[in-house]
């Protein structure tokens, strides 16, 4: 079973993959092109949704079975970690305490994490593994794409692009995380395959808005 969790993963993933004209922000940071004031939104915006995903994860954990609750505690975890490099990367694209306390967040960026927090509530944790999974791929690769940008384009420190560089590392504990999950949902018979991925779905567009709203 192990071997066809780790392929419907694969499957999911490729199957789910983004169009790339989906994402208007991304090539503009690696060409060097978006404006320093669109970077600062970029980092205010993440520091409404770290925390809101963190607590969404956390919640997911207490509902799930221990395989997916493995899963969720790690990346709740992983979101404690990017709210510290966040702060290093919003006082390098300048934006100071009083600006983030009077920041009003933008419809379209949050509605990936108020998903997210509907997905804790309501959705079957095992389902949420596999939809999850399959999304975190594209959003690596869009935080690799911006860490190489900043660095070349804009002269952002490497403390500064920490936070892209967290996301954009592969995490094979993850993985094999989201795999034994997968896999004991299959034994189980507690995976809805197709709601999954109608789930992952809502997840990819709801990416697709965050970005397209801070053009």
């Amino acid at each position: 079973m192990t071997r066809t969790a780790r392929e419907l993963l694969e499957t999911a993933t490729g199957e789910l993959a983004p169009d790339p004209r989906s994402n208007p922000l991304v090539p503009l940071i690696a060409r060097g092109e978006a404006d320093r004031a669109v970077l600062a939104a970029l980092a205010l915006e993440q520091s409404w949704v770290i925390p809101a995903d963190r607590r969404a994860f956390l919640h997911l954990a207490g509902r799930a079975g221990p395989e997916p609750a493995a899963y969720f505690t790690a990346l709740a975890e992983g979101e404690a970690t990017a709210a510290e490099h966040l702060r290093t990367f919003t006082a390098a694209c300048g934006v100071n305490e009083a600006q983030a306390d009077t920041y009003v967040p933008l419809p379209g960026c949050q509605s990936y994490p108020a998903y997210v927090a509907w997905l804790a509530l309501n959705a079957n944790p095992s389902d949420v593994v596999l939809a999850l999974a399959a999304n975190f791929s594209a959003w690596g690769g869009c935080c690799a794409a911006i860490a190489e940008g900043l660095r070349t384009r804009y002269g952002f420190t490497d403390e500064a692009c920490a936070f892209f560089d967290f996301f954009a590392e592969p995490s094979p504990d993850l993985d094999r995380m989201a795999t034994e999950a997968i896999r004991t949902a299959l034994e189980e018979g507690r995976l809805n395959q197709n709601r999954a991925h109608r789930y992952a779905r809502l997840l990819q567009a709801y990416e697709a808005m965050f970005w397209t709203a801070l053009v």
